[in-house]
């Protein structure tokens, strides 16, 4: 098995993940998301997102470590629970249900994402209550699993629930956790971990890893506007990907 698997693309997984998850920590997410093209390229649609969900569940210790003290726990409780429950849901009908109109309204939504905060510029544009995070955790979640990557289209929430900056990428990663280790249970329950999987995922989880602490030490430097900036342009172009992606597989 391990001989089948070039060293070429380990290290270009390598390379990717910590890419990825620089860009990731300093834009709040979008990293995964990001990847999905070239791993769809690089290793086919079947299994790109248990490779992109294992190597990010590998790194998130990392970021909880480094971002522990700015998490917000209540936040936390409220999306968790009803995040494992929807991923459970999403790895038992992973091979049956097609997402791709969720995921056109979903890229159209982070899409708008720009003109709801005025190019950065506005720092919140809906009202948001600590409960939203219960149906959202279970719909993300379920997304998330079929595709690989869905951070970004929680970020206008937490934005309007006035989380920002560490505060958002330390309470993201406390839920990522444990949403990923519902993803990675679930995945192995019904087989869809092999052994390459796992080499690969492993690969693109200790690059990530690196790409966690750069982003780190970047994003102390940067100002909450530069923050909102960064993070709005992944949510644009996240939704873009989706956009194109919805469409290939509708026609």
């Amino acid at each position: 098995m391990f001989a089948e698997i070039s060293i070429w693309l380990l290290l270009g997984l390598f390379l990717l993940g910590a890419a990825a998850f620089t860009l990731s920590t300093i834009s709040g997410g979008g990293g995964a998301l990001l990847q999905i093209p070239i791993l769809n390229f690089l290793l086919g649609t079947s299994q790109t997102a248990q490779v992109i969900n294992l190597g990010s569940f590998i790194s998130r210790p990392t970021r909880i470590v480094i971002f522990w003290k700015h998490i917000r726990w209540k936040v936390f409780w409220y999306y968790v629970p009803s995040a494992m429950l929807g991923a459970v849901v999403a790895a038992y009908l992973f091979s049956e249900v097609k997402i791709y109109w969720i995921q056109l309204i979903v890229g159209l939504f982070l899409v708008s994402t720009l003109f709801q905060y005025r190019f950065g510029k506005k720092e919140r544009s809906f009202t948001v209550k600590l409960w939203y995070f219960i149906p959202l955790g279970f719909v993300i979640s379920i997304i998330g699993t079929f595709t690989g990557g869905m951070g970004p289209i929680l970020n206008p929430f937490l934005l309007n629930a006035g989380i920002d900056k560490e505060e958002l990428i330390g309470t993201k990663s406390a839920q990522s956790f444990f949403l990923g280790a519902a993803q990675i249970s679930s995945y192995a329950f019904f087989g869809l971990l092999s052994t390459k999987v796992w080499v690969l995922g492993i690969a693109m989880g200790l690059g990530a890893i690196v790409g966690n602490l750069i982003g780190k030490w970047l994003l102390q430097r940067m100002s909450k506007i530069a923050f909102r900036r960064w993070l709005i342009a992944i949510m644009v172009i996240s939704g873009i990907i989706l956009i194109i992606k919805a469409i290939s597989e509708i026609s």
